[in-house]
């Protein structure tokens, strides 16, 4: 993917986001924080007989944490639990380098973070929401 494109979806997702906003009346709420560079958000899920039917998050961040944590609440709204988590499985493989041509698709715009792999300084920022995703679904 062209380093254009990329910063370009990078920078619609961080200046417009679809998803960074208060959510009335979410299931579960998580925040996750990136210590070393400040970036600080807060998962705000519905979730209703296992299928997340809703969610926005709300803080404060670098343009990657952001649009990351946008990119992913639009793939996972309207998917179950497991199929979420097993997206965020797949985007962080992706940023470790071992993900497929086939799960990179699955991951729609997500994939434009795939370099942020060869920046081990953002990696943080843009798996920070995909943490946060995992944890708020796996924890009891």
């Amino acid at each position: 993917m062209p380093s254009n494109f990329y910063r370009e979806i990078i920078n619609d997702h961080n200046l417009r986001p679809n998803h960074k906003h208060p959510l009335e009346g979410p299931s579960l709420t998580l925040r996750g924080v990136n210590p070393s560079c400040g970036d600080d958000i807060t998962l705000l899920l519905k979730v209703e007989n296992d299928l997340i039917t809703d969610g926005a998050y709300v803080g404060d961040g670098c343009a990657i944490s952001q649009a990351s944590a946008d990119m992913m609440l639009d793939l996972i709204i309207g998917r179950s639990k497991e199929e979420a988590l097993r997206l965020a499985d797949i985007f962080l493989r992706m940023i470790k380098g071992s993900v497929s041509e086939e799960e990179l698709e699955e991951l729609e715009e997500a994939a434009a973070l795939e370099d942020v792999s060869h920046m081990p300084a953002r990696v943080k920022c843009a798996v920070l929401g995909w943490h946060t995703l995992e944890n708020i679904l796996t924890i009891p």
